[in-house]
Formats: C-alpha cells, structure tokens, sequence
C-alpha cells in the first residue's frame, strides 16, 4: 500500500474534512473486520502525513451504534499510523462544561450492548489493561494543543459512550443535554448550530496538535500488548497473524 501515516485524525459528527489538507489521496482499505466508516484521505497536514476519516461518513451517513469502529482503527494502523486525535460531540452533564468548551477525557465508560468490543479471538486471546483508557503523553499534546488555538478546555473528565441515535454519545461539548433547567427541550437544530462553531475549534486545536507530533512512544498504551497476549505464538493459527499483523506484529512473527 503506497499511502502511508503516522498521524491520524477521526472526525466527529461536524466535521467531514480538514481544512489545510494537501497531497490528498483516497484510501481504501479492507479490513477482517469489514469496511471503514469511509475511504480514508491520506495527506499532508501542518507538514506531516495524516490519514483522515470521518467517523459517520461523509454526508453523515451512519448512525453512533452502527459504527464499525474495530474496522475504523484498524484501518488507520494498516497506513502505520501511531497517533489517533479522535473528536466527538457531547451533552454535558457538569455546568462548568458549558457549550463550545473542550473537554480532554482521561476516563471512559462504555454504555453500549450491540456493538464487538475486542480485537481479538480466533485462536487468539488478549487481555489488555484498561485503567488508563487515554494515552496521557498524547492528552497532554491536545490539551497544549487548545491552549495554542485559544480554545476555552478542560483536562479530565470522564467520558460516558452509550448507544444511539441520541446525540451525546477530544469532546467538544453542544449542551447540556436535558437535565438542565436553561436546556430542558434542546432540538437538534440547536445543536447542529452549536456543532458548526465546534467544528471550526476543533479544526484548529487539531492543527495544533499535529504540529506538535510526533513525540516519542513512552507511554503505557505504546506497549499494551507486550503482555496482554496470552496465547503462544505458536498455537495460534498463521491466518489469525496475518489478518491481525498491524496489531499484533511486532509480538507476533
């Protein structure tokens, strides 16, 4: 594959492209998983290579619980990307994240039923640590990243993922969902308002963040897998190893 990465960069709801994006080609890339949200666009971005896709299509075509995100993330390690800016939008549920305010999570609770939630399995059993669902050498590059595009942010906060089509599924906050007094009947035109504003935001502290990569990989999630993989190499079946090689192939010959 001639299109290559090493930063990738998945849209949310709002945003469907990059501005400053150059050298661009499109990418398909078939997964065992299926296929991607979208072809991904491969180019230059702030001087380095990015591979971009946005997370519901282009055109927003694909509801939250429909998202095949294993095929997603696996389709940007097969460009060899090794750092993923994800942007998503969000209901807050905390005052002080107000409309239009970036929040950089450090904790995650997945709500969802319907959808896979491994990587693995085929003759291959992996445990990976989930205590630390957030890189925080990567965390500390966005929220620097805000502070260069003079966007009003939070570091930490917990991130709550449940399944759609409700609309508070990098979190870039549209409101404050229902259980406030001021917001009691938000209607998605509202938000789609708000997103738009967001959307410009986030271009820029994405930009930002780009700039500032890449930064060495000494970070716990750089060697998750050294020792969340449990069965020998050797009984796993070859298939499995190749299907799986830009995730598990350096531990894996």
């Amino acid at each position: 594959m001639a299109e290559r990465a090493e930063i990738g960069i998945i849209g949310g709801t709002g945003l469907y492209r990059m501005d400053g994006f150059t050298d661009v080609l499109e990418a398909t890339v078939s997964t065992p998983f299926g296929t991607p949200s979208d072809s991904l666009m491969v180019g230059s971005l702030e001087g380095r290579r990015v591979a971009f896709l946005p997370r519901h299509g282009r055109g927003h075509r694909i509801l939250p619980h429909e998202l095949n995100f294993r095929a997603n993330v696996f389709a940007m390690k097969a460009l060899g990307v090794e750092w993923i800016l994800s942007v998503s939008a969000v209901g807050s549920l905390k005052e002080r994240y107000e409309p239009l305010h970036v929040v950089v999570p450090d904790q995650f609770i997945d709500r969802t039923l319907q959808r896979q939630s491994t990587f693995f399995g085929g003759g291959l059993v992996a445990h990976v640590a989930f205590a630390h669902p957030f890189c925080r050498n990567l965390s500390k590059v966005m929220a620097e990243a805000c502070q260069d595009a003079g966007a009003t942010h939070h570091v930490g906060g917990t991130y709550v993922c449940m399944e759609g089509p409700q609309f508070s599924t990098l979190a870039m906050v549209t409101d404050y969902d229902c259980w406030h007094p001021d917001h009691d009947a938000v209607t998605a035109e509202q938000i789609l308002g708000v997103l738009g504003k967001n959307a410009e935001t986030a271009k820029a502290v994405l930009r930002a963040a780009v700039r500032r990569l890449p930064i060495p990989r000494e970070c716990e999630c750089a060697t998750a897998l050294k020792y969340a993989l449990v069965t020998p190499p050797d009984l796993v079946p070859e298939a499995v190893k190749r299907e799986l090689a830009p995730i598990v192939g350096r531990y894996m010959k």
